[in-house]
């Protein structure tokens, strides 16, 4: 069918950025081999750098023709214009080495749409809300599923399978949803395949379920319009940056940094170019 060849043209472009992602992420390393010291917002001002980690995929950073684009990618690039400063940007799409790399001391800043809960607070200091969101089930339409209609009730999900990235944030709504239903949701977790691909393979028939934050739901549904991203999983999150609990003077900077730049045109053009 024409719409399953486009999924697979979808999927070779898609394996073709990956590659890129590994070729930009060693490039963006540079020569760097030890941990970087740690450093609040004065250090890093005398250094004239700051080290920020970020997520490859249409949301943060990506690949387009010979460009690079993201919202992440501009907010960070405004970011470094203002303080005036050097910004050394590395790719790394598990959230969970973003944040070990942190506490490593590898980075400075984690930019990236966090969902912000206990657990994570408890570890990192996070800045002010950047965007709102919530999690969406993503599934094929009745007209693309053999005439099955979506999951609409959370009950449903009982001994259903849901596919997610490794790490994902998801994992630990879909382990609450399972507890709040009395019921097991089979998770499987992909150590290859990142959100996007997943929700790729849900709209070429590969696997069934998938879960993705509504922004970059809607967004794909634009591209596939075999899926379906009505079904709430989760209520809506605050999503922020996320520094050391050590690096006061760089989190209070990076507040003040946004509600200032919030509050211009050159955001909402910003945001309304991604989302």
């Amino acid at each position: 069918m024409q719409y399953r060849k486009r999924l697979y043209l979808y999927l070779l472009l898609l394996i073709v950025a990956v590659v890129v992602m590994i070729l930009l992420r060693a490039g963006m390393k540079g020569s760097r081999s030890t941990p970087l010291q740690p450093h609040d917002y004065n250090e890093i001002m005398a250094s004239g750098e700051l080290n920020v980690v970020t997520d490859y995929n249409s949301i943060g950073l990506y690949v387009s023709g010979d460009t690079l684009q993201g919202f992440q990618r501009e907010m960070i690039l405004a970011l470094e214009k203002e303080w005036g400063i050097k910004v050394n940007l590395f790719l790394e799409n598990s959230l969970d080495e973003n944040l070990t790399g942190l506490l490593a001391m590898r980075y400075d800043l984690v930019a990236r749409n966090i969902p912000v809960n206990v657990q994570l607070k408890d570890t990192f200091a996070f800045t002010r809300p950047i965007t709102l969101n919530k999690q969406v089930l993503v599934q094929r339409k009745q007209e693309y599923n053999d005439s099955v209609a979506p999951v609409r009730q959370h009950l449903d999900l009982a001994g259903r399978t849901i596919h997610v990235a490794g790490d994902s944030p998801a994992i630990l709504r879909l382990n609450n949803l399972s507890h709040e239903i009395g019921d097991t949701i089979f998770i499987v977790e992909d150590p290859t395949y990142e959100t996007e691909q997943l929700v790729m393979m849900v709209a070429s028939g590969d696997i069934d379920l998938t879960v993705c934050d509504e922004k970059m739901a809607i967004r794909l549904a634009k591209l596939f319009p075999e899926i379906d991203v009505e079904t709430d999983i989760s209520f809506t999150q605050l999503e922020s940056w996320a520094v050391r609990k050590d690096s006061p003077v760089l989190l209070d900077s990076l507040d003040s940094w946004l509600d200032r730049f919030k509050a211009t045109a050159a955001f909402k053009r910003v945001y309304e170019k991604y989302y």
